[in-house]
């Protein structure tokens, strides 16, 4: 099935139907349309899976899937243009462009967690970029692949862009063809998996992994405003199971207090006295996952750090937002990903001291800090390796196309969003172009001292010996 299924999208390719700048527009317009039109689709299709808030579901993938889609239309042009770009010396006269080609036929294996965006992102990438495409959505989201497999033939190109479902089994069958390029949202784990299927082939890969993401928060921030932003990035993002979500919090052991307090009060505003209860919040996707988050606060270390939440539904899934205080760092909370509704606290003497703490870790996908000090946001830019980092605000840096979203180290590898996504699908091709004029002898053998003379000259820059070089000097028959 799955050779079959490459073997069709490489006779498209081959054709060259994906490669007019015509039908990438037209595809990335029926995503559009399939947005517009299919929207009640999309959100019960999320609502079924996740229990997604209908405005989470709009907020976080429905709007930013259509917002990517416009952008890439806007920008399409451009980005397919030659750059030009200047021609050494050493091959006057020329001329030299980047030519932006499609790399030809690419596997997208999206993640469960915003199942639609994390979907459709890569595809209008890969679309824009002139490229065949199957996607393989993720099997813990069934109810999000079903539907991308019904519609997406509906609206666009089946002949170039096709959609695989299953599990293991077939995404193993997937892996083990060629492709020009693998793109992968998920954890580490798989990440690894997919690496190697890619390496037999020498295939390119892009990792969008995870990883623990930090949040600095100093004692001098308007505490309110950096309290709620803190709150609807860690819950109000699928109840903490997104890769940018806030994995802990570091401040002083001074300002912990005041910091839980008001957590406390604005988790209670924003999910009632039973967060059980309320819904704007993401169940737990399934069974597996929810005995996983269970068990990391069951150890009686973790458990009596919490200060806050704690309750469980196991039938529903769900779990309510949880805040513990100084957690032991050996424990698996704090030595893996949570991704889910706990958020530990640690605390240190000095805020400054929060830096060489996050550097202790694997590198995070995202790094967060709240504070009014120019100081410390300067040491924290400059010295925190992270994917991408905000100041004062928690997650929105993926909303701004303009910026590359993607990890380091063991939170990812490769980049997209805006023409990101586009540069990401495509190899940029290296052209010179020359006449026939403008022949040196000095680069053809014998290599005679003269000869030797001037060519170090033109390697070094010397116009001397552009000139003479230029002129035919040495003289030699021909």
């Amino acid at each position: 099935m799955a050779e079959e299924t490459v073997r069709e999208l490489r006779s498209s390719f081959a054709a060259g139907r994906t490669r007019p700048a015509e039908w990438r527009a037209a595809q990335l317009k029926a995503l559009v349309r399939l947005i517009d039109e299919k929207e009640a689709d999309i959100t019960a299709a999320l609502h079924d899976d996740l229990a997604k808030p209908h405005m989470e579901s709009y907020l976080h993938e429905i709007s930013l899937a259509k917002s990517s889609c416009k952008f890439a239309l806007n920008g399409l042009k451009n980005w397919m243009k030659p750059e030009k770009v200047p021609a050494a010396i050493t091959t006057f006269p020329s001329s030299a462009q980047i030519v932006p080609e499609p790399l030809g036929v690419v596997l997208i294996i999206s993640a469960w967690n915003y199942p639609f965006m994390l979907s459709i992102d890569p595809v209008i990438g890969a679309i824009a970029a002139g490229n065949a495409v199957v996607l393989k959505p993720s099997e813990l989201a069934p109810a999000t692949s079903s539907m991308l497999a019904k519609l997406l033939p509906e609206y666009v190109d089946s002949t170039c862009i096709k959609v695989v479902e299953g599990g293991v089994t077939e995404t193993t069958e997937l892996l083990e063809q060629r492709w020009d390029k693998i793109f992968y949202t998920g954890s580490g784990t798989v990440g690894r998996i997919v690496l190697a299927a890619a390496a037999k082939h020498l295939t390119p890969v892009a990792l969008e992994l995870g990883g623990k993401c930090p949040v600095i928060v100093d004692s001098n921030v308007d505490l309110h405003v950096a309290v709620k932003r803190i709150a609807v990035g860690k819950w109000g993002c699928n109840n903490g199971q997104a890769c940018i979500a806030p994995d802990y919090i570091i401040t002083t052991k001074s300002f912990a207090p005041e910091l839980v307090d008001s957590l406390k009060g604005v988790l209670e505003r924003f999910y009632g006295k039973d967060p059980l209860e309320s819904t704007d919040l993401s169940r737990i996707v399934n069974s597996k996952h929810f005995q996983r988050l269970t068990e990391l606060v069951e150890e009686k270390k973790v458990a009596e750090k919490i200060v806050y939440g704690g309750q469980t539904d196991e039938k529903r899934l769900k779990i309510a937002p949880t805040i513990l205080l100084d957690v032991p760092q050996d424990t698996a909370l704090m030595t893996g990903e949570i991704f889910g509704p706990y958020l530990p606290i640690v605390t240190v003497e000095k805020i400054e001291d929060s830096i060489d703490l996050i550097n202790t870790k694997t590198k995070p996908l995202a790094a967060y800090l709240f504070t009014k000090n120019k100081k410390l946001q300067q040491d924290f830019v400059a010295n925190v390796p992270a994917g991408g980092m905000l100041v004062n605000d928690v997650a929105l840096h993926v909303a701004n196309p303009y910026l590359p979203f993607g990890g380091v180290g063991d939170s990812g590898t490769g980049s997209y969003h805006g023409k990101f996504s586009f540069d990401c699908f495509t190899h940029k091709k290296a052209v010179l172009i020359r006449g026939f004029g403008g022949e040196a002898g000095a680069r053809y053998p014998p290599y005679t001292p003269e000869k030797q003379k001037i060519l170090r000259g033109l390697i070094n820059g010397s116009f001397i010996a552009l000139i003479l070089a230029l002129l035919g000097f040495p003289r030699e028959g021909r």
